[in-house]
Protein backbone atom coordinates (compact mmCIF):
# COMPACT_ATOMS: atom_id res chain seq x y z
CA UNK A 1 0.00 0.00 0.00
CA UNK A 2 2.93 2.32 0.65
CA UNK A 3 3.48 2.62 -3.28
CA UNK A 4 0.13 3.82 -4.01
CA UNK A 5 1.43 7.59 -2.63
CA UNK A 6 4.43 7.47 -4.75
CA UNK A 7 2.88 6.45 -7.62
CA UNK A 8 0.17 9.27 -7.19
CA UNK A 9 3.28 11.43 -6.52
CA UNK A 10 4.78 10.66 -9.43
CA UNK A 11 2.02 10.95 -11.96
CA UNK A 12 1.08 14.22 -10.76
CA UNK A 13 4.99 15.30 -11.12
CA UNK A 14 4.74 14.35 -14.14
CA UNK A 15 1.75 16.08 -15.70
CA UNK A 16 2.84 19.26 -13.86
CA UNK A 17 5.91 18.90 -15.71
CA UNK A 18 4.24 18.17 -19.35
CA UNK A 19 2.14 21.19 -18.84
CA UNK A 20 4.98 23.46 -17.30
CA UNK A 21 6.50 22.60 -20.76
CA UNK A 22 3.81 23.08 -22.59
CA UNK A 23 5.25 26.57 -23.91
CA UNK A 24 8.31 26.15 -22.73
CA UNK A 25 8.57 29.53 -20.36
CA UNK A 26 11.33 31.02 -18.75
CA UNK A 27 10.16 31.27 -14.70
CA UNK A 28 10.96 34.74 -14.99
CA UNK A 29 8.64 35.10 -18.28
CA UNK A 30 5.32 35.73 -16.47
CA UNK A 31 4.92 37.78 -12.96
CA UNK A 32 1.94 36.64 -10.39
CA UNK A 33 2.48 39.63 -7.92
CA UNK A 34 0.06 42.82 -8.69
CA UNK A 35 2.46 45.87 -9.48
CA UNK A 36 2.59 49.22 -9.45
CA UNK A 37 0.80 51.53 -11.81
CA UNK A 38 1.38 53.01 -14.45
CA UNK A 39 2.95 50.60 -16.45
CA UNK A 40 3.63 49.66 -20.03
CA UNK A 41 4.14 46.21 -21.72
CA UNK A 42 4.82 45.65 -25.74
CA UNK A 43 5.71 42.72 -27.64
CA UNK A 44 9.71 42.06 -28.38
CA UNK A 45 12.41 44.19 -27.26
CA UNK A 46 11.20 47.30 -28.51
CA UNK A 47 12.96 49.54 -25.59
CA UNK A 48 12.66 52.87 -26.94
CA UNK A 49 9.15 52.48 -27.80
CA UNK A 50 8.30 51.85 -23.65
CA UNK A 51 9.97 54.36 -22.59
CA UNK A 52 8.30 57.09 -24.69
CA UNK A 53 4.95 55.29 -23.30
CA UNK A 54 6.45 55.13 -19.91
CA UNK A 55 7.90 59.19 -20.27
CA UNK A 56 4.44 60.24 -21.43
CA UNK A 57 1.84 57.87 -18.71
CA UNK A 58 4.35 59.36 -16.30
CA UNK A 59 4.12 62.67 -17.34
CA UNK A 60 0.14 62.35 -16.97
CA UNK A 61 -0.78 61.66 -20.43
CA UNK A 62 -3.73 58.97 -21.31
CA UNK A 63 -3.24 55.69 -21.00
CA UNK A 64 -4.53 55.77 -25.11
CA UNK A 65 -1.75 59.11 -26.22
CA UNK A 66 0.72 57.25 -24.03
CA UNK A 67 0.37 54.16 -26.52
CA UNK A 68 0.27 56.32 -29.58
CA UNK A 69 3.74 57.98 -28.42
CA UNK A 70 5.14 54.40 -27.99
CA UNK A 71 3.73 53.42 -31.43
CA UNK A 72 4.99 56.21 -33.39
CA UNK A 73 8.22 55.98 -31.71
CA UNK A 74 8.71 52.59 -33.56
CA UNK A 75 7.33 53.65 -36.93
CA UNK A 76 10.09 56.09 -36.56
CA UNK A 77 12.95 54.13 -35.45
CA UNK A 78 11.52 51.04 -38.12
CA UNK A 79 11.77 48.75 -35.41
CA UNK A 80 13.14 45.07 -37.18
CA UNK A 81 11.93 46.80 -40.46
CA UNK A 82 8.29 45.39 -39.80
CA UNK A 83 7.27 48.53 -38.26
CA UNK A 84 6.32 51.83 -39.87
CA UNK A 85 8.20 52.86 -43.56
CA UNK A 86 10.86 51.50 -45.87
CA UNK A 87 9.51 47.62 -44.85
CA UNK A 88 7.71 44.85 -46.40
CA UNK A 89 7.32 45.52 -49.77
CA UNK A 90 4.58 44.22 -50.99
CA UNK A 91 4.51 42.38 -54.54
CA UNK A 92 4.67 45.36 -56.55
CA UNK A 93 7.38 46.70 -54.20
CA UNK A 94 4.98 49.37 -52.29
CA UNK A 95 4.67 49.67 -48.49
CA UNK A 96 1.70 50.09 -46.69
CA UNK A 97 0.65 50.03 -43.18
CA UNK A 98 -2.12 48.83 -40.63
CA UNK A 99 -2.24 50.39 -37.17
CA UNK A 100 -5.17 50.42 -34.59
CA UNK A 101 -5.54 52.05 -31.46
CA UNK A 102 -7.91 51.03 -28.87
CA UNK A 103 -9.45 52.58 -25.59
CA UNK A 104 -10.36 49.76 -22.77
CA UNK A 105 -12.30 52.44 -20.79
CA UNK A 106 -15.21 52.86 -23.82
CA UNK A 107 -14.13 50.19 -25.80
CA UNK A 108 -14.05 52.80 -28.65
CA UNK A 109 -11.79 51.83 -31.23
CA UNK A 110 -9.97 53.46 -34.38
CA UNK A 111 -8.14 51.44 -37.21
CA UNK A 112 -6.63 51.66 -40.73
CA UNK A 113 -5.47 48.91 -43.16
CA UNK A 114 -3.69 48.93 -46.03
CA UNK A 115 -2.58 53.09 -45.46
CA UNK A 116 -0.51 54.64 -48.33
CA UNK A 117 1.29 57.43 -48.18
CA UNK A 118 1.06 58.58 -44.89
CA UNK A 119 3.56 57.75 -42.32
CA UNK A 120 1.77 57.76 -39.07
CA UNK A 121 -0.28 54.98 -39.04
CA UNK A 122 -1.17 55.45 -35.24
CA UNK A 123 -1.98 58.67 -35.82
CA UNK A 124 -4.17 57.99 -38.61
CA UNK A 125 -5.90 55.08 -36.53
CA UNK A 126 -6.68 58.07 -33.77
CA UNK A 127 -7.80 60.25 -35.77
CA UNK A 128 -10.36 57.72 -36.88
CA UNK A 129 -11.02 57.32 -33.22
CA UNK A 130 -11.89 60.53 -32.28
CA UNK A 131 -13.42 61.93 -35.52
CA UNK A 132 -15.24 59.38 -36.58
CA UNK A 133 -17.75 56.88 -35.27
CA UNK A 134 -16.44 54.08 -37.83
CA UNK A 135 -13.66 51.56 -36.40
CA UNK A 136 -11.84 51.19 -39.68
CA UNK A 137 -10.77 53.10 -42.87
CA UNK A 138 -8.70 51.33 -45.72
CA UNK A 139 -6.45 52.15 -48.53
CA UNK A 140 -6.36 55.55 -50.70
CA UNK A 141 -9.55 56.70 -48.85
CA UNK A 142 -7.86 55.98 -45.33
CA UNK A 143 -5.31 57.96 -46.67
CA UNK A 144 -6.94 60.99 -47.87
CA UNK A 145 -8.87 60.80 -44.51
CA UNK A 146 -5.74 61.53 -42.59
CA UNK A 147 -4.23 63.64 -44.67
CA UNK A 148 -7.62 66.08 -44.64
CA UNK A 149 -7.38 65.87 -40.59
CA UNK A 150 -3.52 67.03 -40.51
CA UNK A 151 -0.88 64.00 -40.99
CA UNK A 152 1.50 64.97 -43.35
CA UNK A 153 1.69 63.60 -46.80
CA UNK A 154 1.25 62.46 -49.68
CA UNK A 155 4.80 60.84 -48.97
CA UNK A 156 6.57 58.03 -50.60
CA UNK A 157 7.01 54.96 -48.09
CA UNK A 158 9.54 53.12 -49.58
CA UNK A 159 13.21 53.32 -49.31
CA UNK A 160 16.24 52.36 -50.94
CA UNK A 161 16.32 49.30 -49.26
CA UNK A 162 13.00 47.85 -49.39
CA UNK A 163 13.15 48.63 -53.13
CA UNK A 164 16.32 46.53 -53.25
CA UNK A 165 14.91 43.89 -51.34
CA UNK A 166 11.69 43.81 -53.39
CA UNK A 167 14.11 43.53 -57.02
CA UNK A 168 16.53 40.85 -55.24
CA UNK A 169 12.51 38.69 -54.98
CA UNK A 170 11.52 39.36 -58.18
CA UNK A 171 15.08 38.49 -59.41
CA UNK A 172 14.32 35.12 -57.17
CA UNK A 173 11.38 34.09 -58.93
CA UNK A 174 9.25 35.86 -56.59
CA UNK A 175 9.69 33.34 -53.59
CA UNK A 176 8.53 32.94 -51.60
CA UNK A 177 4.94 34.66 -52.03
CA UNK A 178 1.13 33.94 -50.87
CA UNK A 179 -0.59 32.34 -54.09
CA UNK A 180 -2.10 29.05 -53.95
CA UNK A 181 -4.33 27.28 -56.61
CA UNK A 182 -3.17 28.92 -59.46
CA UNK A 183 -0.97 28.95 -62.65
CA UNK A 184 1.56 28.93 -63.61
CA UNK A 185 3.29 27.41 -60.67
CA UNK A 186 3.33 29.98 -57.83
CA UNK A 187 6.86 28.09 -56.99
CA UNK A 188 8.24 29.27 -60.00
CA UNK A 189 6.90 32.20 -61.36
CA UNK A 190 6.22 35.33 -60.52
CA UNK A 191 3.17 35.38 -62.73
CA UNK A 192 0.23 37.16 -63.75
CA UNK A 193 -1.57 33.90 -62.36
CA UNK A 194 -5.33 32.46 -63.17
CA UNK A 195 -6.81 29.93 -61.03
CA UNK A 196 -6.89 26.24 -61.81
CA UNK A 197 -9.44 24.58 -64.06
CA UNK A 198 -10.18 21.95 -61.13
CA UNK A 199 -8.28 22.74 -58.02
CA UNK A 200 -10.53 20.35 -56.16
CA UNK A 201 -9.14 17.28 -58.08
CA UNK A 202 -5.80 15.97 -57.33
CA UNK A 203 -5.45 15.58 -60.98
CA UNK A 204 -4.57 19.07 -61.28
CA UNK A 205 -1.62 18.37 -58.55
CA UNK A 206 0.83 17.75 -61.21
CA UNK A 207 -0.23 21.10 -63.45
CA UNK A 208 -1.32 23.34 -60.50
CA UNK A 209 0.04 24.90 -56.88
CA UNK A 210 -0.04 22.11 -54.75
CA UNK A 211 -0.77 24.44 -51.63
CA UNK A 212 -3.81 23.35 -51.10
CA UNK A 213 -2.57 20.07 -50.57
CA UNK A 214 0.01 20.81 -48.32
CA UNK A 215 -2.69 22.81 -46.68
CA UNK A 216 -4.15 19.59 -46.05
CA UNK A 217 -0.98 17.41 -44.81
CA UNK A 218 0.77 20.17 -42.66
CA UNK A 219 -2.07 22.28 -41.60
CA UNK A 220 -0.52 25.21 -42.21
CA UNK A 221 1.91 27.04 -44.03
CA UNK A 222 3.82 29.44 -41.93
CA UNK A 223 6.84 28.01 -42.31
CA UNK A 224 6.86 27.82 -45.74
CA UNK A 225 6.17 31.16 -46.24
CA UNK A 226 9.39 32.48 -44.40
CA UNK A 227 7.34 34.02 -41.96
CA UNK A 228 9.80 35.32 -39.10
CA UNK A 229 10.00 38.57 -36.84
CA UNK A 230 11.83 40.70 -39.60
CA UNK A 231 9.43 40.06 -42.51
CA UNK A 232 5.97 39.53 -40.48
CA UNK A 233 5.74 41.36 -37.38
CA UNK A 234 3.71 44.05 -35.31
CA UNK A 235 4.22 45.92 -32.51
CA UNK A 236 1.59 45.75 -29.85
CA UNK A 237 1.21 47.64 -26.78
CA UNK A 238 -0.76 48.13 -23.35
CA UNK A 239 -0.46 50.64 -21.25
CA UNK A 240 -2.83 50.90 -18.03
CA UNK A 241 -2.58 54.44 -16.53
CA UNK A 242 -2.05 55.52 -12.78
CA UNK A 243 -5.84 55.31 -12.69
CA UNK A 244 -6.25 52.01 -13.83
CA UNK A 245 -7.34 52.93 -17.22
CA UNK A 246 -6.25 50.36 -20.01
CA UNK A 247 -5.77 51.09 -23.73
CA UNK A 248 -3.87 49.45 -26.62
CA UNK A 249 -2.03 50.33 -29.90
CA UNK A 250 -0.73 47.79 -32.86
CA UNK A 251 1.26 49.19 -36.00
CA UNK A 252 2.99 47.54 -38.41
CA UNK A 253 3.65 47.15 -42.09
CA UNK A 254 2.41 43.85 -42.67
CA UNK A 255 3.64 40.94 -43.89
CA UNK A 256 6.63 41.15 -46.31
CA UNK A 257 5.87 40.28 -50.49
CA UNK A 258 2.16 40.00 -49.57
CA UNK A 259 -0.14 40.01 -52.28
CA UNK A 260 -1.41 44.11 -53.32
CA UNK A 261 -4.28 45.10 -50.63
CA UNK A 262 -3.62 42.46 -48.10
CA UNK A 263 -4.84 43.35 -44.43
CA UNK A 264 -3.08 41.80 -41.37
CA UNK A 265 -4.20 41.44 -37.57
CA UNK A 266 -2.56 44.23 -37.03
CA UNK A 267 -5.99 46.41 -37.33
CA UNK A 268 -8.96 44.22 -36.37
CA UNK A 269 -10.01 44.04 -32.98
CA UNK A 270 -9.03 41.59 -30.89
CA UNK A 271 -6.73 39.89 -33.01
CA UNK A 272 -3.69 41.97 -32.47
CA UNK A 273 -4.61 43.61 -29.21
CA UNK A 274 -7.99 43.76 -27.36
CA UNK A 275 -8.11 45.60 -23.69
CA UNK A 276 -10.63 46.29 -21.13
CA UNK A 277 -10.34 47.92 -17.74
CA UNK A 278 -12.40 45.62 -16.11
CA UNK A 279 -10.09 43.05 -17.10
CA UNK A 280 -6.64 43.80 -18.80
CA UNK A 281 -4.85 43.52 -22.31
CA UNK A 282 -3.59 41.30 -24.85
CA UNK A 283 -1.10 42.07 -27.62
CA UNK A 284 -0.30 39.42 -30.40
CA UNK A 285 1.91 39.10 -33.58
CA UNK A 286 3.24 36.55 -35.80
CA UNK A 287 1.33 35.29 -38.96
CA UNK A 288 -1.74 37.20 -38.89
CA UNK A 289 -3.45 35.60 -41.76
CA UNK A 290 -4.21 32.50 -39.63
CA UNK A 291 -3.89 34.32 -35.99
CA UNK A 292 -6.97 36.85 -36.79
CA UNK A 293 -9.07 33.55 -37.82
CA UNK A 294 -9.05 32.95 -34.15
CA UNK A 295 -9.33 36.70 -32.42
CA UNK A 296 -6.59 35.37 -29.82
CA UNK A 297 -6.41 38.72 -28.08
CA UNK A 298 -10.32 38.44 -27.64
CA UNK A 299 -10.14 35.05 -26.20
CA UNK A 300 -6.95 35.74 -23.61
CA UNK A 301 -9.10 38.84 -21.98
CA UNK A 302 -12.35 37.07 -22.07
CA UNK A 303 -10.65 34.07 -20.91
CA UNK A 304 -9.38 36.41 -17.66
CA UNK A 305 -12.42 37.45 -17.00
CA UNK A 306 -13.75 34.24 -16.56
CA UNK A 307 -11.19 33.77 -13.99
CA UNK A 308 -8.19 32.40 -15.55
CA UNK A 309 -4.62 33.70 -14.52
CA UNK A 310 -2.85 35.96 -17.56
CA UNK A 311 -0.89 32.58 -18.16
CA UNK A 312 -3.56 30.34 -18.45
CA UNK A 313 -5.17 32.28 -20.66
CA UNK A 314 -2.33 33.10 -22.92
CA UNK A 315 -1.58 29.35 -23.19
CA UNK A 316 -5.41 28.25 -24.17
CA UNK A 317 -5.60 31.21 -26.85
CA UNK A 318 -2.53 29.94 -28.79
CA UNK A 319 -2.99 26.37 -27.95
CA UNK A 320 -6.73 26.91 -29.92
CA UNK A 321 -4.82 28.14 -32.75
CA UNK A 322 -2.27 25.21 -32.86
CA UNK A 323 -5.00 22.87 -32.34
CA UNK A 324 -6.14 23.57 -36.18
CA UNK A 325 -2.94 24.77 -37.57
CA UNK A 326 0.34 22.96 -36.31
CA UNK A 327 2.74 24.79 -38.37
CA UNK A 328 1.46 28.60 -37.39
CA UNK A 329 4.04 30.90 -35.66
CA UNK A 330 2.84 33.29 -33.07
CA UNK A 331 3.06 34.93 -29.64
CA UNK A 332 1.09 36.69 -27.66
CA UNK A 333 1.36 38.58 -24.02
CA UNK A 334 -1.74 38.85 -21.62
CA UNK A 335 -1.86 41.48 -18.85
CA UNK A 336 -4.97 41.68 -16.36
CA UNK A 337 -5.86 45.22 -14.39
CA UNK A 338 -3.44 44.12 -11.24
CA UNK A 339 -0.30 44.07 -13.86
CA UNK A 340 -0.13 40.17 -13.50
CA UNK A 341 1.96 39.58 -16.88
CA UNK A 342 2.50 36.71 -19.16
CA UNK A 343 3.61 35.30 -22.61
CA UNK A 344 2.67 32.60 -25.02
CA UNK A 345 4.40 31.86 -28.32
CA UNK A 346 4.35 28.45 -31.13
CA UNK A 347 7.16 28.45 -34.01
CA UNK A 348 9.42 30.98 -32.34
CA UNK A 349 11.03 32.37 -29.33
CA UNK A 350 9.63 35.39 -28.71
CA UNK A 351 10.11 38.55 -26.36
CA UNK A 352 8.39 41.32 -24.85
CA UNK A 353 9.00 44.27 -22.81
CA UNK A 354 7.60 45.40 -19.79
CA UNK A 355 7.65 48.64 -16.97
CA UNK A 356 5.55 49.47 -14.39
CA UNK A 357 6.33 52.16 -11.40
CA UNK A 358 8.89 51.68 -9.51
CA UNK A 359 11.60 49.82 -11.72
CA UNK A 360 14.41 51.56 -13.37
CA UNK A 361 14.51 50.48 -16.55
CA UNK A 362 12.78 48.66 -19.18
CA UNK A 363 12.85 44.86 -18.62
CA UNK A 364 12.75 41.97 -21.43
CA UNK A 365 11.25 38.58 -20.48
CA UNK A 366 11.77 35.62 -22.67
CA UNK A 367 9.27 32.85 -23.91
CA UNK A 368 10.56 29.94 -25.70
CA UNK A 369 7.94 27.84 -28.04
CA UNK A 370 7.29 24.16 -28.16
CA UNK A 371 8.23 23.39 -31.27
CA UNK A 372 10.47 25.67 -33.56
Amino acid sequence: MEILPFILFFTCSLALTQASQLFCLQDESVSRVPLHKPLVISTWPFVEAVEMAKAAVEGGASALDAVVDGCTTCENLRCDGSVGYGGSPDENGETTLDAMVMDGTTMNVGAVGALRFVKEAIRAAKLVLEYTEHTLLVGDQASAFAVSLGLPGPVNLSTTDSMQKWSTWRKHRCQPNFWENVLPDCHTSCGPYRPCQDKSSPLELGDCSCDCWKRMLGGGMSTMKGIGRRSHDTISMAVIDKDGRIAVGTSTNGATFKIPGRVGDGPIVGAAAYADDDVGACGATGDGDIMMRFLPCYQVVESMRLGLEPQLAANDAISRIRRKYPSFIGALFAINKDGVHAGAAHGWTFQYSFWSSGMAKVKIFTVFPEVF
